[in-house]
């Protein structure tokens, strides 16, 4: 798996960039205030439990919480078999914001989070190993897939702030993630 970026044209739907170049990915969503970073040389073995993630980001968890002035971090996971897995999914498939940034550290498998901003449509596929923090106010959604295999890390400045405020549009049933 590897990253990249898809972006169209929200009236057209006309495709207008597509990069797997992480470098490239930072660069694109910088203009819109989104950070895109890799995290490189950690590894953290399979069923290892939360405090075991978060220990072994510690360092790079410590620096980035400083940077944004954040409070806490969490691991959050979700598995094919996961009983709520699909309730889970439909709940963020629809386009919606939050009053504080979002971010996410994926530890191990993949998940999109969809932008609509400044008339375009900007799908972020997210791997292993990649950061991303979408600021509050920003219109999106997220999607893990059918059979959504993810851990992720999440930073919050206030967890009772990341409450998702729905648009009611149907921006993400007209732009279904990219392949």
């Amino acid at each position: 798996m590897t990253s990249r970026l898809t972006v169209w044209e929200a009236a057209s739907g006309r495709e207008i960039l597509r990069t797997e170049d992480p470098t490239a990915i930072a660069q694109a969503l910088a203009p819109i205030g989104v950070r895109f970073e890799r995290w490189e040389g950690v590894a953290v073995p399979d069923g290892a439990d939360n405090d075991a993630i978060l220990a072994a980001y510690r360092p790079w968890l410590d620096k980035l919480m400083g940077e944004i002035g954040a409070g806490s971090a969490d691991v959050v996971s979700l598995t094919p078999d996961h009983p709520q897995a699909a309730a889970m999914r439909e709940k963020f498939l629809n386009e919606h914001t939050h009053s504080e940034d979002e971010v996410r550290f994926f530890v191990r498998g993949s998940g999109d989070f969809v932008l609509h901003v400044d008339g375009k449509v900007w799908d972020a596929h997210c791997v292993q190993g990649d950061l991303l923090s979408v600021p509050a106010g920003t219109r999106h959604w997220f999607d893990a897939g059918e059979k959504p295999y993810f851990t992720a890390l999440r930073v919050f400045t206030d967890p009772a702030g990341w409450v998702a405020e729905f648009t009611g549009t149907d921006m993400a049933q007209r732009f279904p993630v990219a392949a």
